[in-house]
């Protein structure tokens, strides 16, 4: 294998990597938080930490699709789609933990930082598909 195919080949482990750990835990913090903390959050905390994992949970599957796109995406695209995603969840979820498990309200501005990166990894999948001419005229 050609030393480019082996940086393609990791790159797009990564992103399996990225995809499998934050579903992983999308199912584990789920399940915390259905069994732990229903007792212990209001319904309003509850329901944003629900929404936390259900978003970590739907970037974590996509993380997981994005390498079957190669043949549709210029690897770059898939690249920033996954980056973007990555950080998405990093930010949108992970403030919404902070900010249910600390109370601190700074935490709240930087869920729609996490929810522009979710929105521009989708427009970068379209650019990719759109930037390699793949769609028919």
């Amino acid at each position: 294998m050609s030393e480019s195919n082996v940086t393609r080949s990791r790159a797009l482990a990564r992103l399996i990597v990225f995809g499998a750990l934050f579903c992983g835990s999308a199912v584990m913090l789920g399940a915390f938080g259905a069994h732990a903390l229903k007792t212990v959050l209001s319904p309003s905390q509850l329901l944003t930490f629900e929404t936390g994992v259900r978003y970590q949970m739907y970037h974590g599957l996509a993380l997981l699709i994005l390498p079957s796109l190669t043949s549709y995406l210029p690897d770059a695209w898939i690249k920033r789609a996954g980056i973007c995603f990555v950080l998405g969840c990093l930010l949108f979820s992970g403030s919404l933990y902070a900010l249910i498990g600390t109370g601190a309200t700074w935490f709240g501005p930087i869920t729609p930082l996490g929810g522009l990166l979710f929105i521009a990894g989708w427009i970068m999948i379209v650019l990719g598909v759109f930037m390699c001419n793949r769609i028919e005229k």
